[in-house]
């Protein structure tokens, strides 16, 4: 018999991960570039903030079909 140990991980007893801006539920984890100096996941959201604020112009989404 083994055990396998979690460690530092938030959801390993059922609690729901954070997001590291806006403290929100996270659905699914976004990995924050190095250059915007943010630790942990985030939220679509502020991904989608983020890349607006380092990222500016227009941006067009390819993959429409996933909606």
């Amino acid at each position: 018999m083994f055990f396998i140990l979690i460690k530092n991980r938030k959801d390993a007893l059922g609690l729901k991960e954070k997001c590291s801006i806006c403290n929100g539920k996270i659905e699914l984890r976004y990995k924050p570039m190095k250059e915007w100096n943010i630790e942990g996941t985030i939220c679509g959201a502020c991904y989608s903030k983020q890349v607006h604020t380092y990222y500016p112009g227009e941006h067009i989404r390819v993959n429409l079909d996933l909606n």
